[in-house]
């Protein structure tokens, strides 16, 4: 951006400013947007722009004008993609029609789960499926697929193509096989139907993952009453209470809250079904094997994946020798501090995990986390974010004033994404505050993907939002975050800046549109800039005195996360092995029976009968057989901090070659050749072994023969 441009956006902004200087003096614009309380609006006369400027959705009911519209404008794509010549206009022409689709289809899909009026969220839910009924279909759409065909077939014609052009048009081909196109129209309406009865299950296994359970006041001690919610004769328990000091309210959170339900159950043992049965129609040998294809792990007989879920390659089975290991230390250190706080219940559970594993990182480092919060205001980690995007890749945040109707929630806010350049990037609403009904997860939804627009020659800017569940700032204090919520709040950004950061002329592929196993690599890689002084050391200040954190206390954060860290892995590896098996051929057993056996299998602690935690793993839905996908974006972060960033976390040259190879191409890319291309070699999968572990054990070598002496 200009000196001029970016002058006249400082004065556009200045009247918020100014009233945010008023009330904290210390912070940059972007830092004292998220340390006061956002300014009322007091012009009640204001147009209505309806959620995110859509003007349709000024009210529930402008889902169903909004569906209607991209519904007829794709009816009209539809006809001018069977009927133009094969080519380029071709591809241009399926991704306008995915893209008026995804519109309306992806904020339906946020509004659904995070507005806080519930007919927006039912009037959302319905676009939802309905558009996700035209899309199914669309999928096996003969004549469509047909002029796609035309062009693939024609080598002459694939050769005139860009490769952003050409790989676009396979992942569109891709999507057509996998949803059963080859098949006759007898099986392939079969494929739909599958597919329309699982958006349903999908659905109601998404929502009932989250629904509290409850129990009668008497059935627990009257002094625990306090630590859940009451609803007159009943408790009502929503989470695992991981954190609590008291054993006993971990023990009833766990055994409450994992306490089957029959329906929940029926929902997902139909699902898993349905998913097989889909698979097996249109040719694969499972569910997972459909749903890997186009990943960097490839299928699950494919090396990559093996290293992963520790089956026949020898660096596999030294990899499970070391995570056990390293487990039933970690497992004993943790039944050591627990007879020290319990005496008489010293046994280790799976309810004590969280709890211990924390307790014991607080006593060997401390690192109490009320000790950090006051360094770590909201306000100074934005700050943080903001000028570390300024050193690498030249970007800068700025606070917008929303206009009237544009969000759900007044304490949202909006942050205009400007590079010095290129200018105006895209938007980033941060919805970051605890609400009732909200989800407690921390995640990230593409509202609006980028493309460039053929029809106007302008670039479609991209809008996300961060969802977190922070607590709200207090009268004498701003929102005060631990490690965990600032390296949280990192980690989400980091999906963000994927959205903002890549500039892929094709919306399909825009983003974080890419494969799930590579997803996750730009966000799990902020965790690394969140842990390290050299970043941290510009932004965190106490919020009162102004005083930098020391650097000792970063020293022993760090330090700390190898506590119980083979543990954390190992639970990884059981989710994501649970995860495998359940989408692998069926079981002659129950959900909860498959859960018992990997339990034992592949964590350590006992199973707590009558508990099903496979209901609450709601990654299921939008993880299904690639859960896997956090250990090996972890292990690719893990390699592209250690090569490019460890020596100069700041270092603009290397943001810039971060952006150029990584970031930059969404999904039109090979994950694979983005990873080769930032490190400049192909990893193997010795690299990814090191890569997991070293942050373990430097030493892994030593302390295998160790093991096997």
């Amino acid at each position: 951006m200009s000196a001029c441009r970016r002058l006249f956006y400082l004065v556009k902004h200045r009247s918020l400013w100014i009233h945010l200087r008023r009330n904290v003096t210390t912070w940059s614009p972007v830092g004292a947007a998220f340390n006061t309380k956002p300014h009322r609006r007091l012009d009640l006369l204001e147009k209505n722009v309806g959620l995110f400027g859509v003007p349709e959705l000024t009210c529930p009911a402008g889902f169903q004008l909004a569906t209607k519209t991209a519904l007829k404008n794709t009816e009209k794509l539809v006809e001018k993609a069977c009927s133009c010549p094969p080519g380029a206009e071709t591809v241009e022409t399926f991704d306008q029609l995915s893209d008026g689709l995804c519109k309306v289809a992806d904020l339906a899909d946020f509004v659904k789960v995070a507005h806080p009026d519930p007919a927006f969220r039912e009037a959302a839910e319905k676009t939802c499926m309905e558009i996700g009924t035209v899309v199914e279909k669309l999928n096996t759409n003969v004549e469509l697929c047909k002029s796609l065909k035309n062009l693939l077939d024609d080598p002459d014609i694939v050769a005139q193509l860009d490769p952003d052009t050409r790989r676009v048009a396979e992942l569109f081909m891709f999507d057509f096989e996998i949803s059963g196109i080859h098949l006759d129209d007898k099986l392939r309406k079969e494929a739909v139907s599958l597919h329309v009865k699982l958006l349903d299950l999908n659905n109601e296994f998404l929502i009932g993952s989250h629904v509290p359970n409850r129990i009668a006041k008497s059935a627990i001690p009257e002094h625990l009453h306090i630590h859940f919610l009451k609803e007159g004769s009943f408790v009502q328990v929503g989470g695992l209470h991981a954190d609590s000091p008291d054993d006993l309210v971990r023990e009833i959170a766990y055994r409450i809250y994992l306490y089957p339900n029959a329906d929940l159950m029926n929902c997902l043992e139909e699902l898993l079904r349905c998913r097989y049965k889909l698979a097996k129609l249109v040719g694969y040998e499972s569910f997972g094997h459909r749903a890997l294809k186009g990943t960097m792990a490839k299928t699950p007989g494919s090396h990559l994946f093996f290293f992963f879920f520790l089956k026949k390659l020898r660096i596999s089975v030294r990899l499970v020798v070391f995570c056990f290991l390293r487990t039933a230390k970690d497992f004993q250190m943790m039944r050591d501090m627990k007879k020290k706080i319990n005496p008489r219940n010293s046994e280790l559970m799976p309810w004590d995990h969280p709890y211990l594993s924390g307790v014991l990182r607080a006593e060997r480092f401390n690192i109490e986390p009320s000790l950090y919060s006051p360094y770590l205001s909201l306000g100074a980690c934005m700050e943080g974010l903001n000028n570390l995007f300024s050193q690498l890749y030249g970007v800068s945040l700025m606070s917008e004033h929303p206009s009237a109707g544009e969000v759900w929630n007044e304490d949202v806010r909006k942050l205009a994404v400007v590079h010095e350049s290129e200018g105006l990037l895209g938007y980033i609403y941060c919805d970051f505050f605890h609400r009732p009904d909200k989800p407690h997860q921390d995640c990230h939804f593409t509202i609006r993907g980028g493309r460039r627009c053929q029809e106007s020659g302008q670039y479609q800017l991209p809008v996300v939002v961060l969802m977190l569940s922070l607590p709200h700032p207090t009268k004498s204090a701003p929102t005060l975050l631990t490690p965990g919520m600032m390296e949280n709040l990192f980690h989400e950004m980091g999906h963000a800046m994927h959205s903002m950061l890549g500039r892929t002329r094709y919306q399909h592929v825009t983003g974080t549109r890419c494969a799930t196993d590579f997803a996750e690599v730009p966000s799990i890689l902020m965790e690394y800039f969140a842990t390290d002084y050299r970043v941290i050391s510009q932004f965190a200040r106490h919020y009162q005195t102004g005083q930098p954190l020391p650097e000792s206390m970063v020293a022993r954060l760090c330090e700390s996360k190898k506590v119980c860290g083979a543990a954390d892995t190992q639970l990884q590896i059981f989710y994501a092995v649970l995860d495998q098996i359940y989408h692998g051929k069926p079981q002659n057993c129950s959900t909860t029976e498959t859960l018992k056996n990997m339990q034992q299998k592949f964590y350590g602690l006992p199973y707590t009968p009558n508990t099903a935690w496979q209901l609450r793993f709601s990654h299921l839905i939008g993880y299904g057989a690639k859960y896997y996908s956090y250990l090996m974006s972890r292990a690719v972060a893990s390699m592209v901090w250690k090569q490019c960033f460890v020596q100069d976390p700041l270092n603009r040259d290397m943001g810039e070659r971060y952006r150029r190879e990584m970031l930059a191409h969404g999904g039109a890319k090979e994950p694979m050749l983005m990873v080769e291309g930032m490190l400049q070699r192909r990893p193997s999968i010795e690299d990814f072994v090191d890569a997991l572990v070293s942050e373990l054990n430097p030493n892994f070598e030593t302390f295998l023969m160790d093991s096997e002496s």
